[in-house]
């Protein structure tokens, strides 16, 4: 069980810098994240036998069921590796144990690591390879939980007490609170998870829809780890609201079929997961760690989130090159200004968001060509021009740094002959002129809000 070499050809490479790629370059992406995680997953074991004692012996056990797994169903191990919440699960374990091993953490902090983590993964795993194995660890909530799969509350359980899971010889899983006959019995995993309603006292993550490939949409809200920064605890959406979610994402992927077909594929070449926030207003997000996830408020209209997916996929895959590739120098303390923040940016951000933008000018590019109401097409006329000024006017500052490496220069170099094509595609002028001013508006607010000069913006 070892991370496997990839080669990124040069037509993929080049694809995803304009832009795009579509399923074939997310699916050579999402293979460089399971190598990665796998990498991760050792790194933890080796850490921990650095650091020895009980956190040793956790971490040893919980790679040998993982390996068990992998020699039983490689697919399966896949399946949770690749899952979001493991790459949250095993980046911040490993940062944490490498604080003790280097001596930066306090005296004492090996006892308070999150080890169970890894347990929870490798249990997991067992449990989708139909390994049999019993796997406990000490509960710091009254939750058992399995990433990728689901779990169950045990009301009454305290910090300390034991998670069990039980996987019998014939594939069946139970998970449970051993030797506490005050709390809840054991819980059955379901054969198949995911379920547009919950059931019983299982919860995971809910099943929007089954995209083309065959892939699940998910909507998660329970996962303790489902994206980095949201609350541990289960969000607990209301029955009408997970309606709306359906019908709202249902919406979005008709768009997005039938208008976007690039931008579907690669929606559609892996499974995805949506997060939804507890926040008003309209906010999306993503994390280079939970590779395949966003992190989205309520949207108000399927065009809407849409353009969300548009954009934090984008990210995702800008994100998944920069773990396989050295796009610019590291260091650096200048700040640059971007179209689309309050605040100035470091170039990795500014970077991350001229790419994003790429989609979206893209995004409206195509919604323009096909927008019947005339008071919406002006709209989207007037957002291509905004954000083709914006991406273009970044990336040219992304290729004037001087931070980028050859590699790095060729996507920008391949970024910007992108957008010059779209520059160049003709716009009414009302719109353009709309679009422009919204631009200049931007700009003049920032320098408004940061007190920067306007000759000294790079």
């Amino acid at each position: 069980m070892r991370p496997v070499p990839l080669r990124v050809p040069g037509r993929v490479f080049t694809a995803v810098a304009t832009g795009g790629g579509g399923a074939e370059a997310l699916e050579l992406l999402a293979r460089a994240e399971y190598s990665r995680r796998l990498a991760c997953a050792h790194a933890v074991t080796e850490a921990a036998r650095d650091i020895g004692g009980r956190v040793a012996d956790t971490a040893g056990q919980a790679w040998e069921l993982l390996a068990a797994a992998h020699r039983a169903d490689p697919r399966e191990v896949s399946a949770v590796l690749t899952h979001p919440s493991a790459g949250t699960a095993l980046i911040g374990l490993l940062a944490r144990l490498d604080r003790v091993v280097e001596g930066e953490a306090e005296a004492g902090a090996a006892g308070g690591l999150p080890v169970h983590r890894f347990s929870a993964l490798a249990a997991a795993a067992a449990v989708r390879a139909g390994v049999s194995a019993r796997v406990r660890w000490s509960l710091t909530a009254d939750r058992v939980f399995l990433p990728s799969l689901g779990g169950a509350r045990f009301p009454g359980a305290c910090p300390d007490d034991v998670a069990e899971v039980v996987v019998g010889a014939d594939g069946a899983a139970r998970i449970g609170v051993a030797g506490r006959s005050s709390v809840p019995g054991p819980v059955d995993v379901p054969e198949a998870p995911y379920a547009s309603e919950p059931t019983g006292r299982w919860q995971s993550a809910h099943r929007l829809l089954v995209l083309d490939t065959g892939a699940p949409l998910l909507l998660d809200d329970v996962d303790p780890l489902r994206f980095p920064g949201v609350p541990e605890q289960p969000l607990g959406l209301a029955a009408d609201d997970l309606r709306w979610w359906e019908a709202t994402t249902r919406e979005a992927c008709d768009t997005l079929r039938s208008h976007h077909p690039g931008t579907y594929a690669e929606l559609a070449a892996g499974p995805r997961t949506l997060v939804p926030l507890d926040s008003t207003g309209s906010f999306s997000g993503s994390s280079a760690e939970a590779f395949g996830s966003m992190a989205l408020s309520r949207p108000r209209t399927g065009r809407g989130l849409a353009l969300s997916m548009t954009h934090e996929l984008q990210h995702s895959k800008f994100a998944a090159v920069l773990h396989l590739f050295d796009l610019f120098e590291p260091g650096g303390e200048e700040r640059y200004y971007a179209p689309w923040r309050p605040d100035p940016r470091p170039l990795l951000g500014l970077f991350h968001g001229a790419y994003a933008h790429l989609g979206v000018t893209d995004f409206w590019n195509r919604h323009r060509a096909v927008e019947q109401d005339p008071e919406e097409l002006a709209r989207a006329e007037a957002q291509f021009v905004r954000w083709r000024t914006g991406a273009r006017e970044a990336t040219e500052v992304l290729l004037a740094s001087g931070r980028l490496t050859p590699l790095g220069q060729h996507f920008a170099g391949t970024m910007l002959n992108t957008l010059d094509g779209l520059c160049r595609l003709p716009v009414p002028a009302e719109a353009r002129r709309r679009g422009l001013a919204l631009a200049a508006e931007h700009r003049a607010e920032w320098v408004r809000r940061n007190g920067v000069p306007e000759a000294l913006l790079i």
